[in-house]
């Protein structure tokens, strides 16, 4: 007989508008141009959808320079550094930029503060190519980097240096949050965005895992292990009472005796993780358990980025 086991679903969980709109650009251009489309880097941080675009024609690649002339190229949902649009118009390459809306939004705040003749403070992971993107935007030395309490303590700007800050969109809302008190109690004259800059999605999903933490006896969450977002609501399942979490590419990474004494299991999904990887995860689960499947959903979300012009006129 069967164990009985109740998975409690969070939501939202899994693709974000950015994501989707992403994998959408990818399967567009594809569409229109036919294989082999490039892309720089992975569109997205999860081997499933790349896995899945690569079977549809789609070529990933690290640089440029592996593209060939006259190529078809699009850019991650990370954002890039203006470099990388530079030389692929230098270079006469069709490209499509993938940028989540959001991040470029960040963009746009650091340019903004920049040309008021501010040096901008990036909260964010050392790095990530989002990190790296908006670090790009600017001239060297426009942007400094702080990841800790720590950083900004040793932050060292000379004296009259105007300062205003920027982050990550897909930090930890509460490492965000103090990492920011941290930044105002020294430089009380920061400037900061006007709206918030970690990402709805984000957001959404780390409350969505508060809301069930201290309710199951542990927390599974599927996404890759280079997804930022993914690994914070790990961190945030612990954060908020749950003995024990782990993040999960997929269900064939589950040792299910990692859930021996688990009566009540929590399940999530990174911003990048389709669905479909979690509804195979209760799958799996139900040959193993005598499964019972609850939702919880704190708000439902209803965003859509438009595609680019180019690939919807």
């Amino acid at each position: 007989m069967k164990r009985p086991l109740t998975i409690l679903l969070a939501g939202p969980r899994g693709f974000c508008a950015g994501v989707d709109r992403a994998v959408q650009i990818v399967e567009q251009a594809l569409e229109r141009h036919g294989a082999p489309v490039f892309v720089r880097h992975e569109i997205v941080h999860n081997r499933y959808v790349v896995e899945q675009l690569k079977q549809k024609g789609a070529i990933f690649v690290d640089d440029l320079a592996e593209v060939p002339d006259h190529g078809h190229v699009v850019f991650s949902a990370h954002g890039v550094p203006k470099s990388v649009p530079a030389e692929a118009a230098r270079r006469g390459l069709a490209y499509f930029d993938a940028t989540c809306p959001l991040v470029s939004k960040v963009h746009r705040e650091a340019e903004r503060h920049y040309a008021d003749g501010r040096t901008v403070v990036l909260i964010g992971h050392e790095g990530h190519p989002e990190v790296e993107g908006t670090i790009g935007q600017l001239p060297p030395g426009a942007v400094v980097l702080v990841e800790t309490e720590d950083d900004v303590a040793e932050l060292s700007v000379e004296p009259g240096t105007r300062l205003a800050y920027c982050t990550q969109t897909t930090l930890s809302i509460d490492d965000a949050a103090s990492l920011v008190a941290a930044l105002k109690a020294r430089f009380p004259l920061i400037a900061g965005p006007r709206t918030e800059d970690i990402c709805y999605a984000t957001t959404n999903r780390q409350n969505a895992v508060k809301a069930i933490a201290n309710r199951v006896d542990a927390m599974l969450v599927v996404g890759s292990p280079s997804s930022s977002n993914s690994n914070r609501l790990v961190e945030m399942a612990l954060s908020q009472g749950c003995p024990k979490a782990m993040l999960v590419e997929d269900e064939a990474a589950i040792d299910w005796r990692w859930l021996d004494g688990v009566r009540r299991l929590g399940v999530t999904a990174g911003a990048s993780a389709p669905e479909a990887l979690v509804q195979a995860l209760v799958d799996a689960a139900r040959r193993v358990f005598d499964v019972t499947v609850e939702e919880t959903r704190i708000v439902d979300e209803n965003v859509v980025f438009k595609l680019p012009r180019a690939l919807v006129a």
